[in-house]
């Protein structure tokens, strides 16, 4: 009777247990849709599921964009600064702008009569040039001393070498802050200074008071200084005579000087300003017109690849824009066609041809250029990289074709007398 008591108890249990499992079987079937396995939950409930992160937003090149809608022609424009005729513009200086699309403009010594008449032509080259999706590069050479642009009515400023022989890092940099009020007070944007040349010829025709010593130290911590102050103010420094254009004994303005001098020479002594200022962040160079057969026996520093890309562009690390020095000067027109000298001067690594004199040299350098891409001589693929650096930097400086209404003259005057009287008491 017992035996039979404990089966029983058994058999109840065994079906208590049966029933148990089949009941969690159907729950599982109807909470997991068909038998399938349900996820635990995180202890806040939350899905287990890993969150979708958001794309990055891609980012856009604007400066390549702008490039990729221009024309052959628009960009061959870029790569030209031209000279104005006169005192107010011209036909052909119209012609430039509308038909050739030119990248800038210098104005010379000869362009200025007065403060309004200055004023009157940088309006006009701006307003002209307003149809133009890229404003002007408006430049000058404004260094103080003997190359100083301003209309009369502005004080001079001393030449280098007189900020040389004060020895003030303080006063060279104040004095290309002041250079720059002056350049932004008729709306300029480009200054083609300081002169990093190394005065180191005494027969020199050229540099003398130019330059801000005879020792590559005084000229390197003085000419950054000015090149800072002048940049201080938004006005792009352009630093010149690359490679060094103070040991000649023949003005390039009237025939090629030769200097020979070698590459070791060069990297101790006159390279050392250039050298410093690329570390320094310089945004453009002039290119001399020297020829220096000990480096490059066949063609001048303006037309050398070996001087432009082997030793500015990879063994100073410039990738900035580089400008030649003006290509109507005597040392390229007498000894070279200068359409000719100036697919060579691109060819070699520069990025701007700077004409300054007679619209038919300024057509003609624009039309071999472009012949030049038309032929295969260049590849708009090297154009291209000319152009990309010349936007970059306008839009790095916010260029513009505003107009400016009016300049306060006697206000940047009293900033000279003040600084003079500081550093140059009883000039």
């Amino acid at each position: 009777m017992l035996n039979r008591y404990i089966l029983l108890i058994i058999l109840f249990i065994t079906l208590i247990f049966m029933a148990g499992c089949s009941t969690g079987e159907k729950s599982n079937d109807i909470a997991g849709g068909g038998g399938e396995t349900v996820q635990p939950a995180k202890p806040d409930g939350k899905d287990l599921k890993p969150s979708i992160q958001p794309s990055p937003t891609p980012v856009i090149d604007t400066i390549k964009a702008e490039l990729e809608k221009m024309t052959l022609d628009e960009k061959i424009g870029q790569m030209v600064i031209s000279g104005v005729d006169g005192y107010s513009i011209s036909n052909t200086t119209v012609k430039l702008i509308e038909d050739y699309h030119v990248g800038g403009f210098i104005i010379l010594g000869e362009n200025v009569k007065s403060t309004n008449q200055l004023l009157d032509m940088v309006n006009s080259l701006k307003a002209r040039n307003a149809a133009n999706k890229i404003p002007l590069f408006l430049s000058i050479d404004q260094e103080g001393g003997r190359i100083d642009r301003m209309p009369a009515d502005f004080k001079r400023l001393p030449a280098n070498k007189a900020i040389g022989a004060v020895g003030s890092e303080e006063f060279s940099y104040n004095i290309g802050k002041i250079i720059s009020q002056e350049l932004n007070a008729f709306g300029f944007n480009m200054d083609f200074a300081p002169v990093l040349d190394i005065n180191s010829n005494p027969k020199n025709p050229i540099i003398g008071d130019r330059s801000f010593g005879g020792s590559a130290d005084i000229v390197t911590i003085l000419g950054i200084q000015t090149m800072k102050g002048i940049g201080s103010g938004g006005i792009i420094p352009v630093v010149k005579h690359f490679p060094g254009h103070g040991d000649t004994l023949v003005d390039s303005h009237v025939g090629l000087p030769a200097v020979y001098n070698d590459i070791e020479r060069l990297k101790s002594f006159e390279l050392v300003p250039f050298t410093q200022a690329v570390k320094d962040e310089v945004d453009a160079v002039m290119v001399a017109h020297i020829l220096l057969p000990e480096i490059d026996p066949q063609y001048p520093s303006s037309m050398s690849k070996i001087i432009i890309t082997d030793i500015l562009r990879k063994d100073l690390n410039f990738d900035g824009v580089v400008i030649t020095d003006d290509m109507t000067m005597g040392a390229i027109t007498k000894n070279y066609d200068i359409g000719d000298a100036s697919v060579k001067s691109v060819s070699a690594g520069s990025d701007i041809i700077l004409v300054c004199h007679v619209f038919d040299n300024e057509v003609a350098v624009i039309n071999s250029l472009k012949m030049a891409v038309q032929n295969g001589t260049l590849s708009e693929e090297r154009i291209n990289q000319s152009i990309y650096r010349i936007l970059k930097l306008k839009d790095k400086y916010k260029i513009n074709d505003n107009k400016i209404d009016s300049i306060d003259v006697e206000s940047i005057n009293n900033k000279i007398d003040s600084i003079l009287k500081i550093y140059m008491p009883g000039k």
